[in-house]
C-alpha cells in the first residue's frame, strides 16, 4: 500500500509493527475439486479430498516459454492467437507442475476477459487448436467465473464430439463429481461407471472407483451391496498384498482410511460381523480382511457399544481362527472391557486369551509380542488369584480362598516354562500349593525353582522346600517319621552341594544332630563323649576330658547352652585335673564366657531380644572388665536397637559412652543413637547428636547434611533452611548427578517453604541451565521456575501500553515479549510434554495481547482523518497475522488433546479459541481417533 503522504516517523512504526507479523499467504489451486468433510448423520457424510496431480514434462525450462506466450497473449489483438496462447500457457502450468504464466488472481480476471472470445471462436465453428482443449479451457473459464453449470456444459460437449480426446477421462469424472455434489447420487453413479468401463486413465480409474462406491452409499440402504463392492474393490487396488499393506502407498492413505470407515459404519447398521463376512464370502483371502474387523470393532469401542465390539472381535477369531491377528483381536477384547469398567469380564477375556493360544503348536505361530501378551495376561492372572486368595483368607472364607491359590498356582506353573524368569515364578507358585493346603506340590515347585531353574532367590526357594519337610516332620511319628528325618537330611545335603555354607543351614545341622541323638544315633560328634560320661566308673581326669570333648563339640555345633553346661562341668573338674590349674580356670573362663557370648549372639539371630541381652550382661558376672565383656555390653545395646526398644538402647549406649569413654567401640555409639532418636521420635535429638558429632570432624558437612535431612523430616523448615544456606553459599560446583540433584532438591525446599524465593529460584533456574546433569525432577523444578518468570514478564508485557512515542513503547513491548518467549521456550526444553501444553497457551496469549494492544494504541494526533483511517486499516492487517498465530498456537494446544489428553491450559484455549473463532470452537466436540497398528495393550 502506498502512502505518499505518509510522515517518516509514521512509515518507521509500519516497518517495526511488520516486524512482529509471522503470518505467510499461500497461493490457492485453480480449478480443484473438493468434496467436503464428514457430516453429522450418515446422510451428511462426505469423502475425502481429491487431488488432481500434474503430468511431467521434458526437461526443459517452461519458465520462458510461458514468458514468451504471456507476452504473446498481452500484445496480440486476434482473439484466436489470444486463446491459443493462453491454451498453451495452461497446457505449460499443467504438465510441468511450476507455478508459471498469469497468478491466481490475474488468471481469473483473464479468463473472465476472453470468455467471451472463447465463444465467439466457438459459435464460428473454426480454430486453428485443438476444439477439445478450447472446450476444456472453456469449462476451466466457466468454473474459474463462478458458472459451474455452464462449465459442466462444456465438459459434457467435450465428451460428446472428441470422445477419443485425452481430455476426455478427467471431464468425465467431472461432471459425475457435479452430479455427487449436486446430490444426484444414482446419475454420479452411472458417470463414474462410465468412466471406469470406457477409460483406462489409472489414476482417475482409482478415485472414479472410489468415488463410485460413495455414490452408491448416499443412495441409502439398498444400495448398500453395490457401495460395499465398490470399496472392497477399492481396497484390493490399494492394497493387494500384505507387502502393500506393510507399506501403504502414501498418496492414498487417506482414501483408504475412509474406505474403511465406511465400510464399518455400513456393516454397523446393518449385521455387524455378519454383515463383514457376507461381504467377504466367497472371495479369495484378502492382505487387509482383519483390518475391516478391526475399524467397525473400533468404531463400537468408540461409541461405548464394547460389548459389540467384543462381538466383532471374536467374530473374527471364530472366522479366522488361525490369522495372525486373531490375538490381536482377544487382546483387543480385554482393553474394551477395561474401558467398560467391567473387571470380571476383562478377567476373562484375559483367560480366553490363554486358553485359545496355550497349546504348544498355536503358540509358536505367534509374533513376539503376542507371546509376550500371553504371559503377561498368565502373569496377571496369577497375581490377580493370588491376591484374591490373601483378602479372601483374611476374612475367613478358606474354601475360597484355598481354591483362588490353587487357580493362582495353575497360571504361574503354565507360564514358567515359557519365561525366563521360571524360578521366580515355580518359587510363587510353590508358595501359591501351600497356601491351598497342596504340600507335596509345594515341596515339587520349589525343589524346581530351587534347582531346575535357578534364580537369584533359590536359596530362598530350597529353604522353603526344607521348612515344609521339617513342619512335616513335626506331625510324623514311628517309621514315617525316620523316613522323613531321613528325606530332610538328603534335602540338607543337596541344600549345601547347590549353595554352600548358609546360617539357617548351619541351624539345620545342629537339628538334624539333636534329632539323630534323641533317635540313638550317638555316632555323630558324640557317641565318645556319651560313652565316657555315662560310665560310672570314669576318674575325675576322664570325666573331665569327657566334658572337654562335649563342650568343644557342642560349640562348635553351635549348641551353645549345651556347651555352657558342660564348662561348668569341667570347671571345678580343673583343679584335681590339671597340673596349671590358674592358666587352665582362665581358658575356661574364657570358653564359658564365649559360650554365654554365643547363646546371646544366637537368641539375638533368633529374635529373641530378652534372652540375647540376658546373655550378654551375664558375661561382665564371669569375666568383669575383659574385652568380651565390654563387647558383650555393647552388643546388648546393638540387640536392643534391632528389637526395636529405643530407650532402653539409648539407655545402655550413654551407660557405655560413660564406662568406657575411650573405647575403640565407643565412637560408633554416636551414629547408634541417632538411630535410636529417630525411631523412637526423638528426630530432633538425632539432630543435635549429629551436629555435636560434626564439631569433631575435618569434613562436617556431610554430617551436617544428615541433620539438616532430619530436620526435614521433623518439620523444623527453620533449622533445615539454615543448613541448606549455608551449605550452598559454600559448596563447590557438583561433580555428579547425585550432587546436583540434592544441591537443587535444597533450592526447591527453600523456594516451597518461601524462604528467598525470587533469588533461590533464580539459582536453581541458572544452575540447570548450566549442568551437565539432570533428573526429571529438577528439569520439572527448573521449568516451573522458567514458567514462573515467564509469566511475571508476561504480566509485565501485557502491562506496558503502545502509547506514543509509539516506537519506543512498541520495542520495550517487543523486549518484554521476547524475553517472555524465552522463558516459556526453556520450560518447554526442561519439561517437554508436561509443560507444553500451558507454553502453547501462554505463547498464543503473548500474540493476542500483542494484537489487541496494536488494535487498540493510539492513533497520532498529527495524522487527518483519512491518513488516521489508513493508519487503523495498517495496524489491522498487522495484527491480523499476530492473531493467527495465537490461533495457530491454542490450535496446537487443541490438536494435543487425541495424544495427550485434556488439562486445563487446553480447556483455556479452547476457550480462547471460542472466543477469537467462535463459528468453529463455541460447540460441543466429540474426539474419535484409530491406528492400523494391532494392538498391543497390556492388562
Amino acid at each position: 500500500m502506498n502512502l505518499p503522504f505518509a510522515p517518516q516517523s509514521f512509515a518507521a512504526l509500519l516497518v517495526m509493527v511488520m516486524t512482529l507479523a509471522h503470518g505467510s499467504v499461500s497461493a490457492q489451486e485453480s480449478f480443484r475439486v473438493e468434496l467436503g468433510r464428514d457430516g453429522e448423520t450418515l446422510g451428511d457424510m462426505r469423502p475425502v479430498f481429491l487431488k488432481f496431480e500434474s503430468r511431467p514434462l521434458p526437461a526443459i525450462s517452461p519458465l520462458e516459454v510461458a514468458r514468451r506466450y504471456q507476452k504473446l497473449f498481452e500484445s496480440s489483438d486476434e482473439p484466436e492467437v489470444r486463446i491459443d496462447a493462453l491454451n498453451r500457457l495452461n497446457n505449460i502450468r499443467n504438465r510441468s507442475g511450476e507455478d508459471v504464466g498469469f497468478s491466481e488472481e490475474r488468471e481469473a480476471a483473464i479468463y473472465e476477459e476472453v470468455l467471451e472470445s472463447y465463444e465467439s471462436i466457438l459459435a464460428k465453428g473454426s480454430f486453428s487448436g485443438r476444439l477439445d482443449e478450447l472446450l476444456y479451457q472453456m469449462a476451466k473459464a466457466h468454473a474459474l467465473t463462478g458458472q459451474p453449470e455452464q462449465s459442466i456444459a462444456r465438459l459434457k460437449q467435450l465428451v460428446g464430439l472428441y470422445p477419443n480426446s485425452e481430455l476426455v477421462p478427467e471431464a468425465r469424472f467431472r461432471i459425475a463429481e457435479a452430479a455427487f455434489s449436486a446430490g444426484r447420487y444414482a446419475e454420479a453413479e452411472a458417470g463414474y461407471r462410465q468412466l471406469l468401463e470406457h477409460d483406462s486413465h489409472q489414476e482417475l480409474a482409482a478415485k472414479a472407483r472410489y468415488m463410485l462406491g460413495w455414490s452408491q452409499f448416499k443412495q441409502g440402504n439398498p444400495a448398500w451391496a453395490r457401495a460395499s463392492a465398490s470399496f472392497t474393490a477399492v481396497l484390493d487396488q490399494q492394497l493387494p498384498d500384505h507387502s502393500a499393506l506393510a507399506n501403504p502407498p502414501a498418496h492414498s492413505m487417506d482414501m483408504l482410511e475412509d474406505t474403511f470407515r465406511v465400510l464399518a459404519l455400513m456393516a454397523s447398521r446393518q449385521s455387524d460381523a455378519r454383515t463383514l463376512a457376507d461381504w467377504l464370502d466367497g472371495r479369495e483371502s484378502s492382505a487387509w480382511q482383519h483390518l475391516l474387523y478391526d475399524r467397525l470393532a473400533d468404531l463400537h469401542a468408540v461409541e461405548r457399544r464394547y460389548e459389540r465390539a467384543v462381538l466383532v472381535n471374536n467374530a473374527f477369531v471364530s472366522e479366522f481362527p488361525g490369522h495372525t491377528a486373531s490375538p490381536d483381536f482377544l487382546a483387543q477384547s480385554v482393553s474394551y472391557w477395561q474401558l467398560a469398567g467391567n473387571t470380571s469380564k476383562a478377567l476373562a477375556a484375559r483367560d480366553d486369551y490363554i486358553q485359545r493360544l496355550g497349546a504348544e503348536a498355536r503358540f509358536q505361530t505367534m509374533t513376539p509380542e503376542q507371546k509376550g501378551l500371553w504371559a503377561q495376561y498368565s502373569r496377571f492372572l496369577a497375581d490377580h488369584y493370588y491376591a484374591t486368595g490373601t483378602d479372601l483368607s483374611s476374612r475367613n472364607q478358606t474354601a475360597a480362598a484355598s481354591e483362588a491359590w490353587a487357580k493362582a498356582a495353575h497360571y504361574y506353573e503354565r507360564l514358567a516354562p515359557r519365561s525366563e524368569q521360571a524360578g521366580e515364578l515355580l518359587h510363587l507358585a510353590g508358595d501359591a500349593r501351600l497356601l491351598a493346603g497342596d504340600r507335596t506340590e509345594a515341596v515339587r515347585n520349589f525343589r524346581a525353582a530351587a534347582y531346575d531353574h535357578r534364580h537369584g532367590d533359590s536359596r530362598d526357594s530350597a529353604w522353603a522346600a526344607i521348612r515344609i519337610v521339617r513342619e512335616d516332620l513335626e506331625l510324623a511319628s514311628g517309621e514315617n517319621r525316620t523316613a522323613t528325618l531321613l528325606v530332610l537330611s538328603n534335602e540338607e545335603q543337596r541344600y549345601a552341594e547347590a549353595f554352600g555354607p548358609d546360617q539357617r543351614l548351619s541351624g539345620l545341622r545342629a537339628d538334624l544332630a539333636n534329632r539323630w541323638y534323641d533317635l540313638g544315633e550317638f555316632e555323630r560328634a558324640l557317641h565318645y563323649a556319651s560313652s565316657t560320661l555315662t560310665w560310672e566308673r570314669a576318674g575325675v581326669t576322664e570325666r573331665y576330658a569327657a566334658w572337654l570333648v562335649t563342650a568343644r563339640i557342642r560349640q562348635k555345633n553351635n549348641e551353645f547352652g549345651l556347651a555352657e553346661r558342660a564348662w561348668r562341668q569341667a570347671l571345678p573338674l580343673a583343679d584335681e585335673a590339671s597340673q596349671d590349674a590358674e592358666s587352665q580356670r582362665r581358658s575356661l573362663l574364657e570358653q564359658l564366657a564365649s559360650a554365654i557370648y554365643q547363646q546371646g549372639e544366637k537368641a539375638a539371630r533368633a529374635g529373641d531380644a530378652t534372652l540375647a541381652v540376658a546373655h550378654f550382661q551375664r558375661v561382665e558376672g564371669v569375666m568383669p572388665g575383659s574385652e568380651i565383656a565390654i563387647k558383650a555390653r555393647y552388643d546388648a545395646a546393638n540387640t536392643l536397637l534391632r528389637a526395636s526398644d529405643w530407650l532402653a538402647a539409648i539407655n545402655e549406649l550413654q551407660r557405655f559412652r560413660i564406662d568406657y569413654p575411650s573405647h575403640e567401640l565407643t565412637p560408633e555409639t554416636s551414629e547408634k543413637l541417632v538411630l535410636a532418636y529417630q525411631e523412637s521420635g526423638q528426630g530432633l535429638k538425632a539432630a543435635e547428636e549429629l551436629l555435636n558429632r560434626s564439631e569433631t570432624l575435618a569434613d562436617p558437612w556431610p554430617t551436617r547434611l544428615r541433620a539438616a535431612a532430619i530436620f526435614h523430616a521433623e518439620g523444623d523448615s527453620a533449622s533445615r533452611n539454615q543448613l541448606y544456606k549455608n551449605w550452598l553459599a559454600v559448596a563447590p560446583t557438583p561433580d555428579s548427578a547425585d550432587e546436583h540433584v540434592q544441591h537443587q532438591t535444597m533450592r526447591q525446599r527453600l523456594i516451597e517453604s518461601g524462604d528467598s524465593v525470587i533469588a533461590v529460584r533464580e539459582q536453581l533456574l541458572a544452575r540447570e541451565r548450566a549442568s551437565q546433569w539432570h533428573s526429571d525432577g529438577t528439569l520439572k523444578w527448573a521449568a516451573d521456575a522458567a514458567l514462573f518468570f515467564g509469566a511475571q514478564t508476561a504480566e509485565r508485557f501485557a502491562g506496558i501500553a503502545l502509547v506514543h512515542p509509539l516506537e519506543q513503547a512498541l520495542a520495550r513491548k517487543q523486549a518484554a515479549m521476547q524475553q517472555a518467549q524465552e522463558y516459556l521456550q526453556e520450560a518447554e526444553s526442561f519439561a517437554g510434554d508436561g509443560v507444553r501444553s500451558e507454553v502453547l497457551y501462554r505463547r498464543a496469549e503473548l500474540y493476542r495481547t500483542l494484537a489487541s494492544d496494536l488494535m487498540s494504541s493510539e492513533v497520532p494526533a498529527e495524522l487527518n482523518e483519512m491518513e488516521a483511517m489508513q493508519y487503523q486499516m495498517l495496524l489491522e492487517e498487522e495484527a491480523f497475522p499476530l492473531e493467527e498465530e495465537a490461533m495457530a498456537l491454542h490450535a496446537r494446544n487443541h490438536e494435543r488433546i487425541p495424544t495427550e489428553g485434556f488439562d486445563e491450559w487446553i480447556q483455556r484455549s479452547l476457550e480462547a479459541l471460542a472466543t477469537m473463532h467462535p463459528g468453529r470452537y463455541d460447540r460441543q466436540l466429540r474426539w474419535m481417533s484409530w491406528t492400523t497398528d494391532t494392538n498391543q495393550g497390556g492388562s
